[in-house]
């Protein structure tokens, strides 16, 4: 919403602005240079990046327009799951959280928290590092450093798309000059017409020049920009499940466990000491 929300305010001051100076809109209207720009910019991207990071970026646009993914519902949901799987291995051991990762879809245990399980990334890196406790003889040394090379390799792959982007926005204003310049080419034929018909074509010249710049810095970069916070706050997320187990292979408690995990979100997201213990009070 709040990209929405900023493309207005630019349209709204860019464009009152010019009206308010005596400026005719129409004037601005030119769908060809508009095709230059975007069509060049398009085509710029996509020779630019893989396949799959142009797929994925496409994929990621239209979420923009909603609010936070993973707010502070989405995290009481998380950390009481995993909540209740450490107090299954504190009371019954490893072996017996088995039959839900195996399966987690069919878990009854998993299936009291249905955002997470919608989430296949998170639930994926969950399911394999607790698998790893179950099958594996490996210190919490060891566990970490495995993680943390995960976790490097998604951050570089979920901010791929946003940099992309941003390689657009810098590209931008070169595409507006080279919609002015062909506008000047056209210009340059109709020398010897009449006067309006040259002036008609040196505006639509300036029209590309003022478009590359506009959707540069009031559009594109600032998509970037919302694209790399996104991408930031999906590796909290995965930092948060990290602490959490962790702390566990470590021998924590299952409540002190989850408020290592708790300690590592931004405030805004972050839910109090007594909020989450009236969530898990709340599953026992």
């Amino acid at each position: 919403m709040t990209v929405l929300i900023g493309g207005i305010v630019v349209l709204a001051a860019v464009l009152g602005g010019y009206v308010l100076s005596h400026g005719e809109i129409a004037a601005l209207w030119q769908p060809f240079e508009l095709l230059i720009i975007g069509g060049a910019a398009l085509g710029a991207f996509i020779t630019a990046n893989p396949t799959k990071v142009t797929i994925a970026t496409f994929k990621q646009l239209p979420g923009l327009l909603f609010g936070k993914k993973y707010t502070k519902s989405f995290y009481l949901e998380l950390l009481s799951l995993l909540y209740q799987v450490f107090n299954v291995i504190r009371r019954e051991g490893l072996i017996a959280i088995e039959r839900h990762i195996e399966d987690p879809d069919e878990s009854e245990l998993f299936s009291r928290f249905p955002m997470i399980t919608n989430n296949k990334p998170a639930l994926n890196f969950m399911c394999d590092y607790l698998r790893l406790m179950v099958i594996g003889d490996m210190t919490s040394y060891e566990l970490e450093n495995l993680m943390d090379v995960e976790l490097e390799t998604r951050e570089h792959e979920i901010l791929a798309p946003s940099h992309a982007v941003a390689k657009v926005a810098d590209a931008l204003p070169g595409f507006g000059i080279v919609a002015a310049v062909l506008g000047i080419v056209i210009t340059m034929q109709s020398l010897g017409g009449p006067p309006e018909v040259i002036g008609i074509h040196v505006a639509a010249a300036l029209v590309g020049t003022f478009l590359g710049i506009l959707l540069a810095y009031g559009f594109v970069a600032p998509l970037s920009n919302v694209m790399e916070h996104i991408a930031v706050e999906e590796s909290k997320f995965f930092e948060c499940m990290k602490v959490c187990i962790l702390a566990t292979v470590n021998g924590m408690p299952p409540q002190v466990a989850v408020e290592f995990g708790r300690k590592t979100l931004y405030s805004d997201v972050r839910p109090d000491f007594y909020e989450l213990e009236e969530c898990v009070k709340g599953l026992r």
